[in-house]
């Protein structure tokens, strides 16, 4: 794959509900009520972060986290 990849980790607020999304290796952070709205922050916030002068990524991957909880 050509060109720049970022990568955002992405999971669930079962509390809250929602989603949030952290970019690994970047200070992005967002968050957003359903999953459309999560795709749309992350690629304002990716819009936002990278100015003129900084390679922009060419692909925004969401690595959707899951934690299962078992009881003993």
């Amino acid at each position: 794959m050509s060109g720049i990849e970022i990568i955002f980790e992405v999971s669930e607020d079962e509390v809250d509900g929602g989603y949030t999304a952290s970019a690994l290796g970047y200070g992005i952070h967002t968050q957003g009520d359903s999953l459309e709205e999560i795709r749309r922050n992350v690629k304002e916030a990716v819009d936002c972060y990278f100015d003129d002068a900084m390679p922009r990524p060419k692909v925004i991957r969401l690595h959707f986290v899951r934690d299962e909880v078992l009881t003993a």
